[in-house]
């Protein structure tokens, strides 16, 4: 690939470095604040980005000077030629570092492989410790496949393991120490997700959502916290656990809280989002998509490419909305954006 004219920046200032891909709308779970059971009209194959595009595409964006890429779904793993995928991102120069967020189920057949092809780690979603509970959260009975998955994953090498939970009221939030006491046992960090308006019946509704205080009122009930102020454009608020159960004796850990919703941190974002269907998103709550699919088929360069990804950063918003007057949620549900 030739050098590439310009920069990922937008109108604020903000440079992009961090680009999610979602490798494919599918899902193996049917998460009750996700999708409905009978899941969503998924894409058609030839909607989807061929392997070769997609590589072509992150190409020109670390050509831009994206530095991190998150491998996202649907879930991710369902995609059969990730190994391969993840092997050719991991060969691009600058190499970016590379990280999937994943539901965990075939997390333990696949992590050495991932590993041996150039994955640096992993995000494992697990909103319960109960398998029944986690039965009826996402309609199917794998929890046991989680488990396991964080474990092979931690065997594997892709490390630091990160746990997602979103807490909802009334479901789950009875288990926020349970889960920091149990990820601290083992060596994993967690991280608690606000929950965000992007299920696709539009159901979201603010006051039934479990926030950050609350989340860090019932951590602090049970651990000493203590602010870790390294965050820079990270979307976690980070804390040092320095005593609770569940730490080992002589050690400190870390939880994190990304509090979307109610402690927004648009004013540092450094992320842009690439769809299953190559479509480019500014912002995981953009109401508009820049079509990237049309123009790589019809034999756009790659400076046009990356002409059309500077236009689609420069126009993005100073922040997503959330609680403004005139907020839309997207169109498009979590599983088809990509986490």
């Amino acid at each position: 690939m030739s050098e590439l004219t310009g920069h990922l920046i937008d109108g604020f200032g903000r440079v992009v470095t961090d680009l999610r891909v979602s490798l494919i709308d599918k899902c193996n779970l049917r998460c009750t604040y996700c999708m409905p059971a009978e899941g969503l009209p998924w894409l058609r194959p030839n909607e989807l980005l061929t392997d070769e595009e997609m590589v072509r595409l992150v190409r020109v964006a670390v050509g831009l000077g994206v530095r991190t890429i998150r491998l996202t779904g649907g879930e991710p793993l369902v995609r059969a030629s990730v190994p391969e995928l993840i092997a050719r991102l991991t060969a691009l120069s600058p190499r970016p570092e590379l990280s999937a967020t994943t539901n965990g189920l075939l997390l333990a057949r696949q992590a050495k492989a991932l590993a041996r092809a150039g994955l640096d780690r992993v995000n494992v979603s697990l909103d319960t410790l109960r398998p029944d509970r986690f039965a009826a959260l996402t309609r199917r009975d794998r929890h046991h496949d989680v488990v396991a998955g964080l474990r092979a994953a931690a065997d594997a090498g892709l490390t630091p393991v990160k746990v997602n939970s979103v807490l909802m009221r009334g479901v789950n939030d009875d288990e926020a120490v349970a889960l920091l006491s149990w990820c601290l046992e083992r060596g994993y960090q967690l991280r608690f997700i606000e929950q965000m308006p992007l299920d696709p019946q539009h159901g979201w509704d603010r006051a039934e959502m479990v926030t950050a205080d609350e989340i860090l009122a019932a951590l602090r009930a049970e651990y000493e916290l203590a602010a870790d102020p390294t965050r820079g454009s990270a979307p976690a608020e980070v804390f040092r656990v320095l005593a609770g159960p569940g730490l080992p004796a002589g050690t400190t850990a870390r939880v994190g809280v990304i509090a979307s919703v109610t402690r927004p941190f648009c004013a540092s974002c450094d992320r842009m989002r690439l769809t299953a269907d190559g479509q480019l998103r500014n912002c995981l709550f953009a109401r508009e998509e820049s079509d990237l699919r049309t123009p790589l088929r019809s034999g756009a360069s790659d400076q046009q490419l990356a002409e059309r990804m500077m236009a689609a950063i420069a126009g993005k918003r100073a922040g997503h909305g959330i609680g403004e007057p005139d907020f839309v949620q997207p169109a498009r549900p979590m599983s088809a954006i990509g986490g």
